[in-house]
């Protein structure tokens, strides 16, 4: 049975999820949306919400619960069984329903999603609106075609479609499946639907997030010079950081990694100094994000940075008057994550390609200097592999598109690695 067959469906499906404003903290309306399709098409369905009593324990999120915003944002499954589900295993497909928010340089209204030469555009049209729909219809379409061929008997094992919040947050819902199982059976394997371009991802790069601080000394304006400025010591501190990111690139490898000219980034995002235009700035703050390799924590690459940063002050050459620089973890951390390339659900994923037609090349595993879910469910003991359709150079970006063909294909895909995984 052709997937395109779901072409209208899905195109309904995934429209009228783009078009709910799902930002954090704003995603329950499409959650019970989505619970209520997900019911109508034969799920078992689930639902929880994050404690952030147990997330605050987790090194990833901030230490005080008060900090992470849970109340209000279920998170939501269906469940389909085939055969003997207890006989077989159990496989998750997952997605994200929240996005970030959309900022300027739009043609048209973010959440009125536009159809124009076979391309969708919205926010959550690549990261991962279509990604989730695929989900949902992979299951329907395996579920539709073991009953319409009597195929039903060969497949024992469950399909779960997860659609969970925050994950733009350090992933909340994710984090709370893995550490409280919101089901009444275990999980064997699972693909997070993120935009990948249809190929397998194996392996995700984490990231550390420090906050950066120097205090100098203030003066008026006409008299500078009796002040201590932030900036001279703050540029000292943006060369040690490109100095630690190279050293790093050279030193730190990684297979999967090779392809990319910066495999550990480190972006310095966020810059904040000085109170007033004819003032010496005495303060400055910046915010940075820095790349940890899989295999490598992010404890591990704190130390090393810290210990670059904090040795500038020794120096006879660093501004005097300017103490610093202080460093001090903030927001979420995302620790890597891989998996090995002959796991079941990598195997089963790479049939499914090539019974749609890849070429052997296109099934090779992958690296992604991004993170995602997957991290919470690979430190669960859960298989996780990355696969679906779109760009990551969509996602967090203006004018957010997708090829619809590739959302197409994605679930044809899909469908059949499930088969393929049920199968085993």
């Amino acid at each position: 049975m052709n997937f395109r067959i779901w072409d209208d469906d899905l195109r309904e499906f995934v429209d009228t999820c783009c078009s709910f404003e799902t930002t954090a903290g704003n995603e329950k309306s499409a959650q019970v949306w989505l619970r209520e399709e997900l019911e109508a098409a034969g799920f078992r369905t689930y639902t929880w919400e994050a404690d952030p009593a147990v997330l605050a324990e987790h090194p990833s999120f901030p230490d005080d619960p008060d900090d992470i915003e849970t109340a209000g944002r279920p998170s939501v499954a269906g469940v389909l069984e085939f055969g003997d589900p207890d006989a077989g295993p159990t496989l998750v497909l997952n997605g994200h329903v929240d996005v970030v928010p959309t900022g300027s340089g739009w043609e048209g209204e973010p959440f009125e999603p536009r159809w124009r030469d076979g391309r969708l555009t919205a926010r959550g049209a690549a990261d991962m609106k279509s990604g989730l729909g695929v989900c949902v219809f992979a299951a329907r379409h395996l579920a539709e075609g073991a009953t319409n061929t009597g195929h039903g008997p060969d497949l024992d094992g469950r399909i779960v479609v997860e659609s969970v919040v925050g994950e733009e947050e350090g992933g909340i819902g994710a984090a709370a499946a893995a550490l409280e199982n919101p089901y009444p059976f275990e999980r064997d394997a699972a693909i997070v639907a993120e935009p990948t371009e249809l190929r397998p991802v194996t392996a995700v790069e984490g990231s550390l997030m420090v906050r950066i601080g120097l205090e100098g000394r203030s003066a008026h304006a006409a008299t500078r010079w009796r002040g201590a400025s932030v900036l001279p010591a703050f540029e000292r501190v943006r060369e040690e950081c490109e100095a630690f990111e190279r050293e790093r690139s050279e030193a730190v490898s990684h297979p999967l990694y090779d392809e990319f000219p910066i495999p550990w980034p480190i972006c310095i995002g966020r810059v904040e100094a000085g109170r007033w235009a004819s003032s010496v700035p005495d303060e400055l703050t910046a915010e940075v994000r820095v790349g940890v390799a899989p295999g490598e924590t992010v404890t591990d690459v704190e130390h090393a940075l810290r210990s670059r940063l904090e040795s500038l002050s020794d120096d006879p050459s660093w501004p005097a008057g300017v103490s610093g620089p202080t460093i001090e973890r903030f927001s979420v951390q995302f620790e890597p994550a891989e998996i090995a390339a002959d796991e079941p659900v990598v195997s089963a994923l790479q049939d499914g390609m090539v019974a749609r037609g890849f070429d052997a090349e296109a099934t090779e595993p992958r690296g992604a200097t991004y993170g995602a879910d997957n991290r919470h469910y690979v430190e669960a003991g859960i298989p996780t592999v990355l696969f679906g359709p779109g760009s990551i150079d969509q996602a967090h970006f203006p004018e957010e598109t997708i090829e619809w063909n590739e959302v197409l294909e994605a679930g044809a895909v899909i469908a059949e690695t499930a088969r393929a995984y049920l199968s085993r």
